[in-house]
């Protein structure tokens, strides 16, 4: 599991993590949408929602809104997208459940430019990972 990897450190495993809490990571989309394009997983590797436990629900929560907070802070979006890719008809292509948020911009590509398998890279995910790290911390 590549969420996995990035939680153990593995070598060979580009890792965007910005920040880490006891149950959650908080990461830059390798492939964004948008600037500040992030996902939230869970340390453990939980493959149905259903499995959060109530604390780590309330914990992903709470990364959420900080989240949230920080990427308006950066980048001055429009608005957000929030959400699960749960299922592989779904576009899930990680089993690990994972939250994403995605700023939204006006005058930004469209979903359907993504939806068509074009890999758009509208920033350099490095940056923008440099960039929230001093957010966070």
């Amino acid at each position: 599991c590549i969420l996995c990897a990035i939680r153990d450190h593995a070598k060979d495993i580009a890792s965007l993590e910005v920040f880490r809490t006891e149950k959650f990571i908080v990461s830059v989309n390798l492939y964004p949408f948008n600037p500040g394009h992030v996902m939230i997983f869970p340390l453990r590797h939980i493959e149905n929602i259903a499995d959060l436990t109530t604390d780590e629900v309330m914990a992903l929560h709470e990364l959420t809104i900080k989240t949230i907070n920080i990427l308006k802070e950066e980048f001055k979006p429009s608005g957000f997208n929030v959400g699960y890719n749960l299922g592989s008809f779904s576009g899930a292509s990680i089993s690990h459940i994972h939250l994403h948020i995605v700023p939204r911009f006006p005058n930004e590509l469209g979903f359907l430019d993504v939806i068509a398998h074009t890999r758009v890279m509208v920033v350099d995910p490095y940056n923008i990972c440099e960039r929230l790290k001093k957010r966070f911390n």
